[in-house]
């Protein structure tokens, strides 16, 4: 299994797949406290045109777990030195949910090293962005475990596609994941705020989220698009957090073809 190293000497595991082409490369980035099987039930809808490339952020996966501080930006330095290792000079990037904050600081960060990105149900963060209702906080919090999992489920997916689904689900955390590095992860995308930084991204930029998302609400979608100068806007209709997976034949052939034509 390949690594790459960081600045501070964590192994970073990351993973190659998919078309060798004259296009860039596009790194895909999963959500928090999740490894590279995120992408799973969707990364052949890429590999066709693409060389894939994911990796397991520093806390999951086999990559090192340092019991100290992440934080968004953090992240998108990991990302570089994964880039770094492969020789990629620049890479479209596709990151979702926590993935799509980290995108924010590498495209805003590094201009020269991301071509096109694409935002998906992600949020500026900070005093700007639409923070989940309490209702659903207490979802989360419940006592109740197996509850508290399944509102998760019932957050990511609509009950129609959970009662023909029955899993295992790729979107719900790593489960080999050490406590300390979820505490970890929570605070990174609490922590994020990109409100100042997002008018700097020049990269051509597509967010794409579901309507009906309330885990991080779909008013997101909107105010990153309005802030990230030239950005499309797409909502996929009915869809909730995972839109990427259960929406997959509306979502993946939209996100293609917005690379493609870069």
């Amino acid at each position: 299994m390949p690594f790459a190293t960081t600045q501070d000497g964590v192994k970073l595991s990351y993973q190659v797949s998919g078309q060798v082409s004259g296009r860039r490369p596009l790194v895909m980035l999963q959500g928090q406290a999740n490894d590279h099987h995120w992408w799973d039930p969707v990364r052949a809808d890429f590999e066709r045109d693409f060389r894939t490339i994911t990796f397991d952020y520093r806390g999951t996966g086999e990559s090192g777990k340092p019991d100290e501080p992440y934080t968004t930006r953090g992240f998108a330095a990991d990302v570089l030195a994964v880039l770094d290792e492969l020789g990629v000079e620049r890479a479209d990037v596709y990151g979702t949910s926590m993935g799509g904050r980290v995108a924010q600081w590498l495209a805003a960060d590094h201009p020269e090293r991301v071509g096109s990105l694409v935002l998906g149900c992600s949020s500026p963060g900070g005093a700007h962005g639409i923070e989940r209702d309490n209702a659903v906080r207490r979802s989360l919090a419940q006592p109740d475990r197996t509850a508290a999992e399944r509102a998760l489920l019932e957050l990511m997916y609509t009950p129609g596609w959970l009662a023909t689904h029955p899993g295992p689900y790729h979107t719900v955390g790593d489960p080999g994941m050490p406590s300390y590095a979820r505490r970890r992860h929570l605070a990174a995308s609490a922590g994020h705020d990109s409100w100042d930084a997002l008018p700097s991204i020049v990269a051509p930029t597509l967010v794409v989220h579901g309507t009906d998302d309330v885990f991080n609400p779909a008013a997101n979608a909107p105010l990153l698009a309005g802030r990230i100068p030239g950005a499309g806007l797409r909502m996929i209709e009915g869809a909730r957090h995972a839109y990427f997976e259960e929406f997959r034949q509306v979502a993946s052939p939209l996100v293609v073809e917005f690379l493609t034509r870069g």
